[in-house]
């Protein structure tokens, strides 16, 4: 049988749990539970329409890959859809599309992969039975790795080495983090590796990370915590936990980089752009907030501080494409980055400094109250478009019950975002943005040599957010 619920607090009802939850910010019941073997499960009861999400978080990403096999934990993302033991190649997706399921997809990040699909709730214990199928048994065969790791070429071609600026995020990371640590390399991998690698390394990598102990599953939605202990039970209680490689020890990174580094590139690009990269702290620990503030106050939309000042006022850089955003990590050192393109005209060096100009104006002078309103608003914005759907809400859910092991941690971001004050936010300006913890990546169009008269980054407005590759 099942363990007995996990609760906000030791000794809380069901029902108390919920009302914990909304106390902090979050307006549904929620009600946690393990089985014996291991899964976490997490369930948010929500009769509002007669749907059910279903999500399902592996504790593995980019960072559990070992050297030389990097690009497993994406790839095999790929492969989860390649059939198990009662389902065929190319059939989970037409399972699910016939009993009304939508939203079916996979992404994988450095810290994590999940899987996740909406479905009516009458069709929950398909959707169910449908994961539990390929934890337990994948069918990995070499023709699916060989068809998917030809997928995967196509995906690395299409997103990063064939469109202009695509491998900008790939190689700030390169430079950010020192050779040998978990996120020097990008979750994409290396084709290179990818190729030598052989069916018993993809077999050992699903026996060491995809099972019942190494994941979450959450369902929001038109159901309870009974139907979902009930079912969980009949098509997961049977699946054996397995053990894990131990990873090895990863020194604690200093708070900033270190240098103030420079690197350009000349390729194929349309217009020259120049990519920025700060060390931040890692998501949900002490500082992280004031820094997701400072973003958004920075370089967030048209009423951004960047964009204001050099796109409106200064005209140095163009509208399009620019901002200023927080790539959160789980387990290490997270990263704020920005880009802008010059106008017509402008030096790139004119632009940089005026970058940084506006960025340390911020630690000397701090924020408006206008200001810290402003990104408070969008914040909760976000937030409540993060909590609007089924689908949505059990990501979030999934995501807190993974890092902190308790999902209902949910309650506590908001109302963190929305406590940050301006001395907050003007501290955390002057440890992102001190001379010594920068980097600069500038992107030059291949046929003007390194003139550095003309090249820039882009000031404007992107939503901050994690970085995943899709499925």
């Amino acid at each position: 049988m099942a363990n007995s619920a996990h609760t906000a607090t030791a000794g809380t009802t069901a029902t108390e749990t919920g009302q914990a939850a909304r106390a902090g910010g979050f307006g549904w019941p929620v009600e946690q539970f393990s089985l014996d073997n291991g899964l976490r499960v997490v369930v948010c009861p929500d009769r509002s329409a007669p749907i059910a999400a279903v999500n399902l978080w592996y504790d593995v990403g980019s960072r559990h890959e070992p050297p030389g096999k990097h690009g497993f934990a994406h790839l095999f993302e790929h492969l989860m859809f390649e059939g198990s033991a009662q389902v065929g190649k190319g059939e989970h997706f037409g399972v699910l599309q016939a009993v009304g399921g939508s939203a079916i997809n996979a992404t994988t990040s450095s810290d994590r992969t999940n899987y996740f699909q909406t479905v009516p709730s009458v069709a929950l214990a398909t959707a169910l039975w449908l994961e539990a199928d390929r934890m337990g048994a994948l069918a990995l065969t070499q023709e699916t790795l060989d068809n998917q790791r030809e997928v995967v070429k196509n995906e690395r071609r299409q997103r990063y080495d064939n469109v202009p600026y695509g491998r900008w995020y790939e190689m700030l990371g390169e430079l950010a983090y020192p050779q040998g640590h978990p996120y020097h390399h990008s979750t994409i991998g290396s084709m290179a590796e990818l190729d030598g690698a052989q069916l018993c390394d993809f077999t050992a990598f699903y026996e060491s990370y995809y099972s019942p102990d190494n994941a979450v599953l959450t369902v929001v939605g038109d159901t309870s915590a009974r139907e979902v202990r009930e079912l969980a039970e009949r098509y997961f209680g049977a699946l054996a936990p397995r053990p894990r490689p131990q990873l090895p020890p990863v020194e604690p990174l200093p708070a900033a980089l270190g240098v103030s580094q420079r690197v350009e590139t000349a390729e194929p690009v349309p217009l020259p752009r120049v990519f920025f990269a700060f060390r931040s702290t890692r998501f949900a620990e002490p500082g992280s907030a004031a820094e997701d503030v400072l973003s958004v106050v920075l370089g967030r939309g048209r009423g951004s501080r960047l964009f204001r000042e050099l796109v409106t006022e200064r005209r140095l850089a163009q509208a399009e494409g620019g901002y200023l955003g927080s790539w959160q990590r789980a387990w290490h050192a997270s990263l704020i980055t920005g880009m802008a393109t010059p106008r017509e005209g402008v030096p790139l060096a004119r632009l940089e400094a005026a970058f940084f100009e506006v960025c340390e104006q911020v630690a000397q002078d701090g924020v408006t109250e206008d200001e810290l309103a402003r990104a408070r608003s969008m914040l909760t914005a976000d937030w409540s478009r993060d909590l609007a759907t089924v689908g949505s809400r059990a990501d979030q859910l999934g995501k807190h019950a993974t890092l902190f092991g308790d999902a209902l941690k949910i309650a506590d971001r908001l109302p963190e975002l929305l406590a940050v004050d301006a001395a907050q936010v003007r501290q955390a300006a002057a440890r992102v943005f001190a001379p010594d913890n920068r980097i600069t990546l500038a992107y030059l169009p291949a046929d003007s040599g390194h003139d550095d008269g003309v090249d820039g980054a882009a000031a404007g407005g992107a939503v901050a957010g994690t970085t995943n590759v899709e499925g």
